[in-house]
């Protein structure tokens, strides 16, 4: 069975940076575009970033654009997610998916792939 495994969650204080990492167990994801996705306590998952399988393009939540940024490293099969100046609302379990095409990919169901989700916690 593929997984994504979800690497550099942890508790931070407002203003500061994380890099989130993204890598598959097993197979390789040149092909599929990949996303982040968050769920805060008592809310709904939702859409944070997306970036197209060539890496030449990239999208964002308003929520979070100017403030984190996504890349991926298509021959280490690795996605980041690098968040700067990090507010208490980003507070959430953040997940990684891979989804088939080009991309992008803004909804749930286009993603077919998901990773188990890495705790991110910023404090005020």
């Amino acid at each position: 069975q593929v997984q994504l495994v979800e690497s550099g969650g942890g508790s931070v204080q407002a203003g500061s940076s994380l890099r989130l990492s993204c890598a598959p167990s097993r197979r390789t994801f040149n092909r599929y575009a990949m996303g982040w996705f968050r769920q805060a306590p008592g809310k709904e998952r939702e859409f944070v970033a997306t970036i197209t399988w060539t890496g030449e393009s990239t999208y964002y939540a308003d929520s979070v654009k100017g403030r984190f940024t996504i890349s991926r490293d298509n021959p280490t099969n690795t996605v980041y997610l690098q968040m700067d100046s990090l507010k208490p609302e980003d507070t959430a379990v953040y997940f990684c998916a891979a989804a088939y095409g080009l991309g992008p990919h803004y909804g749930e169901d286009e993603y077919e792939y998901w990773g188990q989700g890495t705790q991110v916690t910023v404090s005020s």
